[in-house]
């Protein structure tokens, strides 16, 4: 997929049917809308354009809101062109775009820039300085430059409720991790730098990568999850992923004072990652953060834990990892 950073890079005599949004999360009602500016594309026999944005507009304009994106620009991206989309353009969402009316966003942006024959959109869009656009602004400015609009109606759940990144935000703050991926469409992921820790976990058979201080995207709440810890492997030609279990809190068994995640491959005494990059993906919640009366009764746990990933996940149960073998120094 090509990715434009600025409507300089966009080739001049481009035309193309586009699609509008911020799209974080590129979950399951996004990819509706996708889905349509590709058939759309195709019937014209044109690409696919996603025009999208960052940073977020309530950044920008509710920084204190605090406001954590679900996925990370790369990931969206990437999100993007799983779908099949084969040009994003990704523009810096600053004073010189917001402050286009619609008439000029629908007039530079669409036409002049990116030459849309047809733009596909949610019922709900709004565009231009203070979101003073919506979906019949955004048909009459097509009547007038010359493009066609394809309105997509808002994809519902079972349960009655519009698929929404807001959504996702509230299951993944109960910890609903298996809702939040049913929403997106797949696990729900985060991003981190491995650092060095306290190494309490590698001193009883558990050794773990440590992401707290660099994380990119939403934690879920606390408690122990299944998942997969991925990451790029030298001369190799995509990431691998590795089943883990990952922790979420504060480590009360020792009196932690500083909110963590941490991730332990099951089996694996061989990794050494400080200082790279990680994906950290939850598939499902075991159980919630506790304290122990023994250190002899969280081992207990932590082994009934590495049991359960295991089986949710599908692979071979692995016990505690012999800690003089622990190569990560």
């Amino acid at each position: 997929m090509s990715v434009w950073r600025s409507l300089g890079e966009v080739p001049a005599d481009l035309r193309c049917v586009v699609t509008i949004g911020n799209f974080d999360g590129v979950h399951v009602g996004h990819q509706k809308v996708l889905n349509a500016c590709i058939e759309r594309a195709k019937a014209r026999e044109l690409p696919p354009v996603v025009v999208t944005f960052y940073p977020h507009p309530v950044q920008v304009h509710h920084p204190e809101r605090n406001l954590q994106l679900i996925t990370t620009l790369q990931d969206r991206l990437d999100a993007l062109a799983g779908q099949g989309i084969t040009h994003t353009l990704v523009l810096t969402y600053d004073k010189s775009l917001y402050s286009m009316s619609p008439r000029e966003f629908a007039q530079r942006v669409l036409v002049d820039c990116l030459g849309a024959q047809e733009v596909v959109v949610g019922e709900d869009v709004l565009f231009g300085a203070d979101n003073a656009g919506d979906l019949d602004t955004l048909r009459t400015l097509g009547g007038e430059l010359g493009f066609a609009v394809k309105a997509v109606t808002d994809l519902e759940s079972a349960e009655g409720r519009r698929w929404s990144s807001t959504w996702i935000r509230e299951l993944l703050a109960e910890g609903d991790v298996a809702g939040a991926a049913r929403v997106l469409g797949r696990p729900h992921r985060i991003r981190g730098i491995v650092e060095h820790g306290f190494k309490r976990g590698r001193k009883i058979g558990f050794p773990t990568a440590n992401l707290s201080a660099s994380i990119e995207g939403v934690v879920p709440a606390d408690g122990v999850y299944a998942g997969w810890l991925s990451m790029r492997v030298k001369d190799a030609p995509a990431h691998v992923f590795l089943p883990a279990a990952i922790s979420v809190g504060m480590n009360p068994q020792f009196d932690g004072d500083k909110h963590t995640v941490e991730a332990h491959v099951l089996g694996r005494h061989d990794l050494n990652i400080y200082g790279e990059e990680v994906a950290v993906s939850f598939v499902a919640r075991i159980r919630p953060m506790l304290t122990f009366r023994s250190v002899d009764e969280l081992l207990s746990t932590m082994d009934d834990d590495i049991r359960k990933v295991a089986s949710i996940l599908g692979v071979t149960v692995s016990g505690r990892v012999d800690p003089e073998a622990v190569t990560a120094r």
